[in-house]
């Protein structure tokens, strides 16, 4: 049988367990390895913001001022804005109902401010080509499906006719 420690001080305070400051040292050290980790996220982020500021200051060195949008800067955006609010489910989908193995699409020009789409495509003859233009007078959105111009490929040998056409999109 083993007896427990002999105190023979009697004026100094009993011994505490040492546990309690154990987990308080662990606490801590995990507090700070979060704190380094947080710091470290901070001046990345820092740094990448230096960098674009770097990349948008002007030749002289001065950076760009960012007062009142130029009157440019919001045409431009008016403009972006227009042609995002384009009914292009509509137009895409008149347009695939219209579509034939013998007319291949080139180019599609939306003018939003008009409500007009301007079509380049390319087919195989005339017939073709007017086919393509009663499907898409046909098309449900589109009005007034003019045909602007159009051009026989002759140094092709299948000799394709390559047009444009015109349509308005007022109902969609």
């Amino acid at each position: 049988m083993k007896r427990g420690r002999l105190e023979l001080d009697f004026l100094a305070a009993p011994r505490r367990p040492r546990w309690p400051g154990y987990a308080l040292l662990a606490v801590s050290l995990c507090a700070a390895a979060l704190l380094s980790e947080d710091f470290r996220r901070t001046r990345m982020a820092i740094e990448r913001l230096q960098a674009a500021a770097l990349l948008t200051a002007s030749p002289g060195g001065h950076r760009a001022r960012m007062g009142a949008p130029r009157p440019l800067d919001e045409k431009s955006a008016q403009a972006a804005v227009r042609q995002l609010a384009l009914p292009w489910a509509g137009l895409i989908a008149a347009l695939e109902g219209a579509a034939s193995a013998d007319v291949a699409v080139l180019q599609l020009q939306p003018e939003a401010r008009e409500r007009v789409l301007r079509v380049s495509a390319e087919a195989r003859n005339r017939d073709a080509m007017f086919e393509y233009l009663r499907a898409l007078s046909a098309a449900k959105g589109l009005s007034e499906v003019l045909l602007v111009k159009h051009q026989v490929v002759v140094e092709d040998p299948n000799r394709p006719i390559r047009f444009s056409l015109q349509a308005s999109f007022a109902g969609l």
